[in-house]
Formats: C-alpha cells, sequence, structure tokens
C-alpha cells in the first residue's frame, strides 16, 4: 500500500504534461493585463483628444 502511494506521488511529479499549458495561460493572462492597461491609460488621453477636437468643429476655431 505505501509503496504504490510512494510510486504514484514518483509518477506525479514526473509528469509535466500540463506545465506547458498552464505556462501559456500566465502568459496569456500577462498580456491582457498589459493590453488593459495600455488602452486604460491612452483612452483616457484619446477621449480628451477627441472632446476637444469636436468642440473646434462646433465653434468654428
Amino acid at each position: 500500500m505505501t509503496r504504490s502511494l510512494w510510486s504514484r506521488i514518483a509518477a506525479l511529479r514526473a509528469d509535466t504534461r500540463g506545465v506547458a499549458a498552464m505556462e501559456y495561460g500566465l502568459i496569456a493572462a500577462f498580456i491582457a493585463v498589459a493590453i488593459i492597461a495600455g488602452l486604460t491609460a491612452v483612452g483616457g488621453n484619446l477621449g480628451n483628444f477627441f472632446t476637444s477636437l469636436s468642440s473646434k468643429f462646433v465653434t468654428g476655431g
């Protein structure tokens, strides 16, 4: 009983099939966070730009 338990634990530790998928998931999560942070920073400035641009068209100057 104990020997088979230890052999199963050793087999689970040696199994690395899910590691690559987990790494790709973490990379995708970090990229998504970076994109969201960048768009949030640029989005505010872009909104201000279009607001000032539209006010210039409305007032003619």
